[in-house]
């Protein structure tokens, strides 16, 4: 068996999901569907959903519910089951069929906890409960018509897509991005002038919005889960202002705290804000082929980390503007 590492984590991740699925109308939403390209690829999912049709829909309010034939749903989904999200189910599932619902998210259920506001004394009570979850699978039987349906709510890391065996991409996070000096001003405009801040050396998580702060915490969720995986006891460190507070977050992540006092092995974990080399980040030096083909080629819609490469040029189609979409590009991740 080889050691633990990004691609056993998401594949073990992708394993849980897939066992779930046979026979499923299967909504994903676009986050995990790139974690799912990296990590096993979509053949994978439809070998296991079984059946000629294909049973995978993008998870979106305008998304088409299921039919009387279609009994079972199964949603991925990489954020917090709260607001948008939770209308989104509850439009598909109201106008649908379905008898069985399972809801897997990738954000685990202590987060959910402090999303709903619930106190650390009073999450700390509730160790090995998952009142949130419980509520939301009573809420989609109602939503099914019937509470002797079958529901079930789970957590399930879902964070990266293993471009290569060390290298892991986190795309729910693609928009995550460090503070900038001028963002200073606009923390200022909502504190008083006694607690105004001169630099972003000064911010801390005290001074970020609670949207921010629960997005910073989502991905500390899935950091600790990764830990868990590879059974280490993470040592943090940051260069950089908002690393500082992410890492100061996973370190009193309660749930890391329990995990820590017994993984045998170490690690140290490295929190850079990227703004702090913002030459290398933007700049297109063609110095290897993975760059050149990155900055020439179009991007896979709904995806943050892939390409379309053309396939045309391997057919006897004639490579005109109408036949590029007859057949289906190519991309840089491999099924294996």
């Amino acid at each position: 068996m080889s050691a633990p590492g990004v691609q056993s984590f998401t594949k073990q991740g992708w394993d849980q999901v897939l066992a779930k699925v046979k026979r499923a109308l299967v909504y994903m939403d676009a986050a995990c569907a790139e974690s799912l390209h990296w990590g096993c690829g979509s053949t994978r999912l439809l070998e296991a959903v079984g059946g000629p049709a294909c049973h995978l829909r993008e998870f979106e309010p305008a998304a088409v519910g299921g039919g009387a034939e279609q009994p079972k749903a199964v949603f991925v989904l990489s954020c917090l089951l709260k607001g948008r999200t939770v209308e989104t189910l509850r439009n598909i599932i109201c106008r649908s069929h379905f008898q069985y619902c399972v809801v897997v998210t990738a954000v685990d259920h202590a987060v959910h906890l402090t999303a709903n506001h619930v106190p650390a004394a009073a999450a700390a009570e509730l160790e090995g409960q998952q009142p949130v979850f419980e509520q939301l699978e009573e809420k989609l039987c109602e939503w099914m018509g019937n509470m002797n349906y079958t529901a079930k709510v789970l957590h399930i890391p879902l964070l990266l897509a293993p471009a290569a065996p060390h290298l892991a991409l986190t795309p729910a996070f693609a928009s995550l991005f460090p503070l900038l000096p001028q963002d200073v001003h606009l923390l200022n405009s909502a504190r008083p002038d006694k607690r105004r801040l001169g630099s972003l050396a000064e911010v801390d998580a005290n001074a970020l919005s609670p949207e921010l702060l629960l997005q910073i915490r989502c991905l500390v969720s899935g950091l600790s889960s990764l830990c868990e995986h590879l059974g280490v006891r993470e040592e943090c460190f940051a260069v950089g202002s908002f690393s500082r507070i992410i890492a100061a977050d996973l370190a009193n992540y309660v749930p890391a705290k329990n995990r820590r006092k017994t993984s045998a092995g170490r690690a140290s974990v490295v929190f850079v804000d990227r703004t702090l080399d913002l030459t290398g980040a933007v700049g297109h030096h063609g110095d290897n082929l993975v760059e050149k083909i990155i900055s020439v080629l179009p991007q896979l819609p709904g995806h943050t980390n892939d390409v379309m490469v053309n396939m045309v040029e391997l057919t006897a189609l004639q490579n005109e503007e109408e036949n590029q979409n007859m057949v289906a590009p190519g991309c840089l991740a491999q099924s294996k």
